[in-house]
């Protein structure tokens, strides 16, 4: 695939300019990307889209972004449905392919549905993909980093937990793509697929690098810097 362009029946993407990564060709490490959801339109915010919130000030996309790849995904594909064009010209995603869910109203399966397509695409060999949601400042790159690390193989399933209940980010590893993709379906995601494989699932603790609490209502933006 050209980082420039690629797309999908669902979907168009967009990769900002800066280079291109490059690997080793005998890379000792799995390429794990990250796959973050930012399509979300903040309806119980106003109709602020989430991915446009201020955070340390600048557009709330930007420090998620900077997690993922702090957390050592050097792969980022950003998923964008709410104002998609104010994100790409105010948000700055250098090296990021964005592509754009025109179902993002649908709710966050149809936006893991093309993320996982858009990753399939991807140029590199990408063997899992790590799925964190814009919408959680308050998880670093330290989680990010410990679940990443809990990757065994193309169907390594992996996620972090808060004091024993499952969260994000996710790992997938390739091989489980088809089956998550063909169950998320509304606001569930993932959850379906994960309830029916939850003895495959390696769960890694977080709790204490990092708070899953989400920016959903005018009263979650206290959490914002």
């Amino acid at each position: 695939m050209n980082r420039e362009t690629s797309g999908t029946e669902e979907a168009t993407a967009r990769t900002e300019p800066a280079p291109a990564p490059t690997r080793p060709v005998a890379a000792a490490e799995p390429l794990v990307a990250g796959l973050l959801l930012a399509a979300g339109g903040g309806r119980r915010l106003g109709g602020r889209p989430k991915a446009l919130l201020s955070h340390r000030g600048r557009p709330l996309v930007e420090h998620a972004v900077r997690v993922l790849r702090e957390g050592g995904c050097e792969v980022v594909h950003v998923v964008l449905g709410a104002a998609a064009d104010r994100v790409r010209a105010e948000a700055r995603l250098p090296g990021c392919v964005l592509v754009e869910n025109p179902e993002w109203a649908e709710g966050m399966g149809s936006s893991l549905r093309v993320g996982l397509a858009s990753l399939e695409a991807e140029a590199l060999p990408v063997e899992a993909a790590l799925v964190s949601l814009v919408d959680q400042p308050g998880i670093g790159a330290a989680a990010v980093a410990r679940v990443r690390e809990a990757y065994r193989g193309r169907g390594s399933l992996a996620a972090a937990s808060y004091e024993g209940r499952r969260g994000h980010p996710v790992l997938f590893g390739v091989d489980r793509w088809a089956g998550i993709a063909a169950g998320a379906v509304g606001d569930q995601g993932a959850r379906d697929y994960l309830k029916e494989h939850r003895d495959a699932i390696t769960l890694v603790d977080c709790s204490d690098v990092a708070e899953p609490y989400d920016i959903d209502t005018e009263a979650d933006l206290v959490h914002l810097e």
